[in-house]
C-alpha cells in the first residue's frame, strides 16, 4: 500500500512519480516498465520512490486512481446537463468529452487506456465503468421513464464496456475507418434506438 502523503514536499513528490508512471506505460507498456525507469522519469532516487510504494504495482494503482479522478473530474460539471437531454444526446456528449479527455496530455490517457485493455492493468479500467454505471443510475433517477426498459442493468453493462473499447480502439488506429465524431454519433444512435424501441413496447 502507497504511503499518504502529508507534506507539500511530499505529495509533490507522489504527484512526479504518478505522472513519470504515466510516461512509462505509455512508453514501455507496463510488463517493461520498472520502478528504476520510473524513478528516473521522476527525477528522483530509487530509495526515494520505495518511501512512498513498495513495488510498480502500487504505483499503477495510483495512476488508475488518477484516471478515475480526472474523469469523474471531466463527468461532475457535466451531469446537470446530462441528465436533462435525450439518451442518445447525453451519450453522445459525454463520449466526446472522454475522447478529448483521452487525447490531452500527449494522450497519456489514450496510452494507459490501449495497455489497460491488452494487459492485467484491466481493473483500472474497470474503476471507470463503475463510474459510468453511477452516472447511468443518475440519469435513471432524473428520468424515470428509462427504468421501464428491460434489461437496463445488462444492457448498460454492454453499451458501457463495447463503447469504452470501441473509443479506445478507434482512437490507437493511425487511419480509423471513420472519424470520431461519426463513432460517437453511432453509439449514441445505437443506445437511443434500442432506448426508443424498449419504451415504445412499453407504451
Amino acid at each position: 500500500m502507497a504511503r499518504k502523503p502529508q507534506q507539500s514536499r511530499a505529495k509533490a513528490t507522489v504527484d512526479a512519480i504518478v505522472e513519470a508512471a504515466f510516461i512509462a506505460v505509455a512508453e514501455r507498456g507496463t510488463a517493461a516498465t520498472t520502478t528504476r525507469y520510473i524513478a528516473e522519469i521522476a527525477g528522483i532516487s530509487v530509495g526515494s520512490l520505495y518511501e512512498y510504494f513498495p513495488n510498480k504495482e502500487a504505483i499503477f494503482d495510483a495512476v488508475g486512481e488518477r484516471f478515475v479522478e480526472e474523469t469523474l473530474a471531466m463527468i461532475q460539471p457535466l451531469l446537470p446537463r446530462l441528465v436533462r437531454l435525450p439518451i442518445d444526446e447525453a451519450v453522445y456528449t459525454l463520449l466526446m468529452e472522454f475522447g478529448s479527455l483521452l487525447r490531452q496530455n500527449d494522450e497519456r490517457f489514450l496510452k494507459c487506456a490501449r495497455e489497460a485493455i491488452q494487459t492485467q492493468f484491466q481493473h483500472h479500467l474497470d474503476k471507470v465503468t463503475k463510474l459510468l454505471l453511477e452516472l447511468v443510475m443518475q440519469y435513471a433517477l432524473h428520468n424515470p421513464v428509462s427504468i421501464q426498459i428491460r434489461n437496463l442493468p445488462t444492457m448498460t453493462y454492454i453499451f458501457i464496456n463495447g463503447g469504452i473499447f470501441a473509443v479506445v480502439r478507434h482512437l490507437s488506429d493511425p487511419s480509423p475507418p471513420m472519424t470520431y465524431e461519426q463513432l460517437a454519433r453511432g453509439l449514441a444512435d445505437m443506445v437511443g434506438h434500442y432506448a426508443k424501441q424498449e419504451l415504445g413496447q412499453k407504451s
